[in-house]
């Protein structure tokens, strides 16, 4: 799937919706921070050096979309929330993205 542009006419996801669309994302775990559903994922690498390539390789793929993520880096841990601010909430490229984040593994 590919990510179309999302403004703050989009509409959130249902739950309904959200629901079918977790079964795709596997590893990914749903959270609520401060009243907004985002995706989040820690994953886990070797070394710090691991850590700052994966980070990089996320921000190549959210500047090709202008999506972008919140992402945390530390030794051997990388955590990234997708979520689109625009509507302060989940959109199926929220999805998308969080799929084509666990692939660059």
């Amino acid at each position: 799937m590919k990510c179309e542009a999302c403004d703050a006419n989009a509409k959130l996801l249902s739950p309904s919706e959200i629901e079918s669309l977790m079964q795709e994302v596997g590893d990914w775990s749903l959270i609520q921070d401060s009243g907004t559903q985002k995706l989040r994922r820690v994953f886990h690498t070797q070394n710090y050096a691991e850590s700052i390539s994966l980070t990089n390789a996320i921000a190549q793929l959210a500047e090709s979309i202008n999506h972008h993520p919140l992402i945390v880096v530390e030794y051997s841990t990388v955590t990234v929330e997708w979520w689109s601010h625009k509507i302060n909430g989940l959109h199926k490229n929220d999805f998308i993205m969080a799929a084509k984040t666990s692939d660059l593994l």
